[in-house]
């Protein structure tokens, strides 16, 4: 049971007590018909009582929860009331005030709303007759008692109707209620679900384009290993595992692998420089020293990353250039002197790492192509707005590179 049901229910059963009471202190201020009628009428008074204590209450309220009697219930209390009621009427006229208390019974003991309203009707006409009945059934009593039931039945019909559209009403909002909440959560759950996909979407390409290329290289560079056993390629396998190190630290800190004092260009010239020193491939670098926000800088070293990882797997080339201009947009340039794309586009969906520098770009507002180079290679361009719409940014690419 609902705490609002039970606080309805306690105040029904003080409005009961209350009337209780003042029914009995008016049947000492009233004269008696007959040697103790001021019994039966505080019998009366208290089996109307006792119907609503023991049988009526768990039907009371107008919260939903509330269980509706059977059939059989609901007529069984009804005619009880009516009958005590028209019993107390037909003895003293001012047992009208028990109306207070059996009219609103009858409508909540009622199974629908086309029967509460029979049923008070009858409950009228039953008083009219009681009251004319306590009169002698003349024209004045039958007056009186039609006019005084008449208004009665009258106003509990439409205080009746009235209550039950605002019951009808606060079921319905009750239940709309249930169902927004249970939406909200069912869209708090999907934000959640959308959230950790994105979240290990993000996990995947920072994995793939920091510590996979690192491990990459270390296995490149033991394997050369295998064949010189130089010093200076164990210092490159060296180098590289201490700069997979550092990435894996940082995707761990949510950080960036190089100091936060460092410019995206002198990060790409570090980069160039430990790619020429593992595979002997020339690079040439150009980049602005211009500053760029922190998502920018991620997006365009992590392509940069990737680039040139398919330039150590895929393209056979002898050299490759480096770009990086800076106005309105920041536009980063890789071309190598290589066999080229061979048919291959980033719709093919053939590999990840194009994938991956695709989505990268477009989190930020960017775009990427690729494509064969006239005079031979592949030719990488991106560009990148330098303040992409703060609703493309994820929350979770806050790195410095």
């Amino acid at each position: 049971m609902s705490r609002g049901i039970r606080r309805e229910r306690l105040g029904w059963d003080i409005a009961a007590s209350a009337l209780l009471v003042a029914v009995s202190a008016l049947t000492f201020a009233l004269p008696e018909r007959f040697p103790g009628a001021r019994w039966v009428l505080i019998g009366i008074a208290v089996a109307v009582f006792l119907v609503y204590a023991l049988g009526a209450r768990p039907y009371v309220g107008i919260n939903e929860g509330v269980a509706d009697p059977s059939a059989a219930t609901s007529a069984a209390l009804q005619v009880s009331l009516v009958s005590l009621l028209a019993l107390g009427v037909s003895l003293e006229p001012n047992m009208l005030i028990l109306q207070t208390l059996v009219l609103p019974l009858l409508w909540m003991t009622s199974i629908t709303t086309r029967q509460a309203i029979l049923v008070t009707i009858g409950n009228g006409i039953v008083l009219t007759v009681a009251y004319s009945a306590w009169g002698g059934f003349r024209a004045d009593a039958i007056a009186a008692g039609a006019l005084t039931c008449g208004l009665s039945t009258a106003f509990s019909l439409a205080l009746g109707m009235w209550i039950t559209r605002i019951a009808e009403w606060g079921v319905q909002r009750q239940r709309l209620l249930a169902e927004l909440t249970a939406a909200q959560a069912g869209l708090e759950t999907a934000s959640r679900e959308a959230g950790a996909t994105a979240e290990r979407a993000r996990l995947a390409r920072d994995v793939h384009d920091t510590i996979a290329q690192s491990l990459a290289s270390i296995v490149m560079l033991a394997e050369r290993a295998k064949v010189d056993g130089s010093p200076a390629a164990i210092g490159l396998i060296e180098d590289a595992a201490r700069h997979a190190l550092l990435e894996a630290r940082a995707l761990v800190a949510e950080t960036s692998p190089a100091p936060a004092t460092d410019s995206l260009s002198e990060a790409l010239r570090r980069l160039a420089d430990r790619f020429m020193r593992e595979t002997g491939v020339r690079i040439d670098v150009t980049a602005s020293d211009a500053a760029l926000p922190r998502d920018v800088q991620v997006v365009l070293l992590r392509c940069a990353q990737e680039a040139l990882a398919n330039v150590r797997k895929h393209s056979g080339a002898a050299s490759a250039s480096l770009t990086l201009v800076v106005d309105d947009r920041a536009r980063l340039r890789i071309r190598d002197d290589g066999r080229g794309l061979g048919g291959v586009s980033i719709d093919d969906d053939l590999g990840f790492g194009l994938a991956g520098m695709r989505d990268r770009v477009a989190l930020v507002g960017g775009a990427l192509t690729v494509a064969d180079a006239p005079d031979g290679g592949a030719d990488l361009s991106v560009s990148v707005p330098v303040s992409p719409p703060a609703s493309l940014i994820p929350a979770a690419v806050q790195e410095v590179p």
